[in-house]
C-alpha cells in the first residue's frame, strides 16, 4: 500500500471513528450544497452506508477534486443502503428564507429512509421522528456527512450545467451561480433569470 492510499484510509477511519459513537448501525448523514449562491436551487443528499468495507477515499466534498467527487459519488450510490436527494427552489428561498428552505429541502432528502439515528451537518431543528444530531463542521468529521457532502455537491454540480445550456450569459457551468466577476457583470448586463434567488440579489450590488 503506498503512502497516499495509506493517507486515504487513515482519513476514512477518523470519520468513521467520528461515527461510531452513534452506533455505527443504520446512521442516516445529511449535507447540503448552495447555501450561498445567487441562483439555482439548495440541494440536500441524505444517506445511509454500511460500515462494513467503507469507501477508501471519502472525505468533505470541499476537500475533493471534481473528478474525484464524481467517482465516488458513483460508488457510494452503488454502495448506499438508501439515497435521498432533496431541493429547494429560488422561489422558495425567496419566500421562506435560506434557512427555512434548506430544512425543506433536508426533510425531501430524507422522506422515506428509516435510520436508528441521523447527523445532520449544522443544521437543526428538522423534526424528524428519528435521533438527530446537528454537527458543526460535520462534512469534515462524519463519514456519513462526507458522503452526503459528495452526492449534494455532485447533484447540484450536474444542475447548474444543465442550467448554463438555458442561460448561458451567466457562466453557470463555471460559477455555479456564486457571485463571482463575471456573473455580477452578466447581471450589469442582461439583468437577472427565472433561476436568480430574487431575495439574494437585494443584498448584492449588482446595479
Amino acid at each position: 500500500m503506498g503512502i497516499r492510499e495509506e493517507k486515504y484510509r487513515a482519513r476514512v477511519q477518523a470519520l468513521m471513528d467520528f461515527d461510531r459513537q452513534y452506533g455505527m448501525e443504520g446512521i442516516a448523514g445529511i449535507d447540503e450544497v448552495g447555501r450561498g449562491p445567487l441562483a439555482g436551487d439548495v440541494v440536500c443528499a441524505c444517506v445511509i452506508m454500511p460500515y462494513d468495507n467503507p469507501l477508501p477515499r471519502v472525505d468533505d466534498s470541499k476537500k475533493l477534486s471534481e473528478k474525484a467527487r464524481v467517482e465516488i459519488a458513483a460508488q457510494i450510490r452503488e454502495r448506499a443502503l438508501f439515497v435521498g436527494i432533496g431541493k429547494a427552489s429560488p422561489q422558495e428561498i425567496d419566500e421562506i428564507n435560506i434557512l427555512q428552505a434548506t430544512r425543506l429541502a433536508m426533510r425531501r432528502a430524507a422522506e422515506g429512509a428509516q435510520p436508528q439515528c441521523c447527523l445532520v451537518d449544522a443544521v437543526t431543528g428538522l423534526g424528524f421522528s428519528f435521533p438527530t444530531f446537528g454537527i458543526i463542521g460535520g462534512d469534515a468529521k462524519s463519514y456519513a456527512i462526507a458522503c452526503a457532502s459528495v452526492l449534494a455537491k455532485v447533484e447540484r454540480d450536474s444542475d447548474m450545467l444543465r442550467l448554463h445550456e438555458y442561460y448561458p450569459y451567466y457562466h453557470f457551468d463555471t460559477n455555479k451561480g456564486y457571485g463571482t466577476a463575471e456573473h455580477m457583470e452578466a447581471l450589469r448586463r442582461f439583468g437577472d433569470c427565472p433561476v436568480h434567488r430574487q431575495s439574494f440579489l437585494k443584498n448584492c450590488k449588482a446595479e
